[in-house]
């Protein structure tokens, strides 16, 4: 088991030999609204890739990153970072967050010369705070800025450790080993901010006590004012500051009370895991995933067949479980053109990242860059 981790940390303290380059896995292939990136080499291990675009504009990004993790290249820490990024009310926040919570997270890194949970903290703080002045800025010839937000799902796999972090209602979950049985249980890492959520529920209303309308259910749906499903999120300023909660804003965002405090948080629940042998891989996905495979459902397609190609395969199980649903055939459902699918499932965003502990040679290849969807944005809105 020492040496197991002796790998892992030995993975992310010593530099590759060409952290500077991106390797050729930068890119993937389109098929139609499907993207996807069947196989790619990160640290520690492969990794796959898989988007399936249903909203007129794809409102999910995603990210992994590989090597560096600070903007001090040459002392480290080195690792791996995975971003899922399911943006709500129009693309601009997730798209945001996609070109700069990384670079945050890499500058807190070089300050604090670690990886830790205060670094990715501080990274979704700066990340908020960031988008807060892009809403200010726009607010006067786009007021409806206001009302665009995005969950945001983080893992930092370093120095042995995972660190995941998270607002709104993506979810992590690693596929873990036992050796009695040899079969392979899921353990969802990842803490989910939905008011279908009992708990989340009460905790609303626990930080809420005057308001007895803080979650309403509408449609036989539990939404917050009546107006969305989370309660933490990046954006949504318009649930946050009461100055962007007004006109030039539509009707159906404005609350009929003044806002006393904000009703939606941007803080990340994070936790930190030590990796263990028999910890086999991990998979990050949008709800758009969970909404149709259990945990332990995506657990076993990742555990029974091949690794190439893996993530597509959930995505392909996804919508085939969303077809049956609506007593059609996935073949139909594959014909059905974007905006209009959004009837039938959400963005699907997944994320495969295999824990190859017995892997040492791939801390010496290329650093790896790669966005979900193939698709890159200007550095600023």
């Amino acid at each position: 088991m020492l040496a197991t981790l002796m790998k892992l940390l030995s993975a992310c303290l010593w530099p590759s030999s060409s952290s500077g380059k991106s390797s050729s896995d930068s890119t993937g292939r389109q098929d139609g609204l499907l993207w996807y990136k069947d196989s790619g080499q990160h640290l520690l291990g492969e990794f796959s890739m898989a988007v399936v675009q249903a909203n007129n504009l794809l409102e999910d990004q995603s990210q992994v990153e590989s090597g560096p993790l600070s903007t001090l290249d040459s002392s480290g820490p080195y690792g791996t970072f995975v971003g899922v990024y399911d943006g709500h009310g129009g693309p601009e926040t997730s798209r945001f967050v996609n070109d700069h919570l990384f670079q945050h997270l890499k500058r807190f890194a070089a300050e604090e010369a670690c990886m830790s949970m205060d670094v990715i903290r501080k990274a979704y703080e700066a990340t908020e705070e960031g988008f807060l002045g892009v809403v200010t800025k726009q607010w006067p010839v786009k007021p409806q800025i206001a009302a665009v937000g995005s969950c945001c799902l983080v893992g930092v796999i370093c120095g042995g450790m995972l660190y995941i972090a998270n607002v709104g209602d993506s979810r992590a979950v690693l596929g873990r080993a036992v050796r009695a049985t040899g079969e392979v249980i899921a353990l969802q890492l990842s803490a989910e901010h939905n008011v279908s959520i009992e708990s989340v529920r009460q905790e609303m209303h626990s930080l809420h006590p005057d308001d007895s309308h803080i979650v309403v259910l509408k449609h036989n749906v539990w939404r917050v004012k009546g107006l969305i499903q989370i309660s933490r999120s990046i954006g949504d300023v318009y649930l946050k500051k009461a100055e962007f909660n007004r006109e030039p804003l539509y009707t159906k965002y404005r609350l009929r009370e003044p806002m006393k405090r904000p009703i939606l948080s941007g803080e990340p629940s994070i936790t930190e895991h030590e990796l263990q042998p028999h910890d086999q891989f991990l998979i990050f996905a949008s709800d758009g995933l969970w909404e149709q495979l259990s945990n332990q459902e995506a657990v076993d397609i990742v555990q029974n067949h091949p690794r190439n190609g893996i993530a597509r395969r959930l995505v392909k199980m996804a919508l085939q479980a969303a077809a049956k649903k609506r007593e059609m055939r996935y073949t139909d459902l594959k014909k059905i053109e974007r905006g209009v699918r959004r009837h039938f499932h959400d963005d699907i965003t997944v994320v495969v990242i295999f824990l190859d502990t017995n892997v040492v040679s791939s801390s010496k290849g290329p650093s790896l860059s790669i966005r979900g969807g193939g698709m890159t944005f200007p550095k600023k809105l």
